[in-house]
């Protein structure tokens, strides 16, 4: 048995009722589509989450069809060396 974890295609990423961020998922197992489904965070929660991803993609460049948005991280004002990219 094999599960697979996926955005929802055709659903963004948006705000509820009560200032969360949610992400539309699909969860498929062995090629059927048994649910949708939503991983809500807190704007605190999706932070955290935006800098691990920041962080896990520094070294790697940027697709073509992807968004114009990623810069290199800064970990601490106090810690950090930024350094831009050429």
């Amino acid at each position: 048995m094999t599960w697979k974890i996926e955005r929802t295609p055709g659903r963004p990423l948006h705000r509820t009722d009560d200032d969360h961020l949610a992400l539309p998922l699909r969860l498929t197992r062995d090629g059927d589509h048994p649910a949708d489904a939503e991983l809500t965070l807190t704007p605190a929660e999706a932070e955290h989450l935006h800098a691990a991803l920041c962080r896990a993609l520094d070294a790697h460049p940027a697709p073509p069809s992807g968004p114009d948005r990623r810069r290199s991280v800064q970990v601490s004002p106090s810690a950090a060396c930024i350094v831009g990219r050429a």
